[in-house]
């Protein structure tokens, strides 16, 4: 079995950067509510926004 690999991943584009805590606050912020059991972000850096599915149902988007 392989060692975990403590990873940092950071989306920069034009004079913005976020990181994955930084993506994940503003999709819960964009949600507005408590129950996350799971959460996917997409990102799309060429339409400065972000878009999430949360518990594998609802849908929303923010912008970066």
């Amino acid at each position: 079995m392989a060692a975990k690999v403590n990873a940092k991943v950071e989306l920069q584009f034009g004079d913005k950067a976020y990181n994955e805590e930084q993506l994940v606050s503003m999709a819960k912020t964009a949600y507005g509510k408590k129950d996350i059991k799971n959460l996917d972000i997409y990102v799309k850096p060429e339409e400065c926004k972000a878009y999430y599915v949360v518990n594998n149902d609802v849908t929303g988007s923010f912008d970066l």
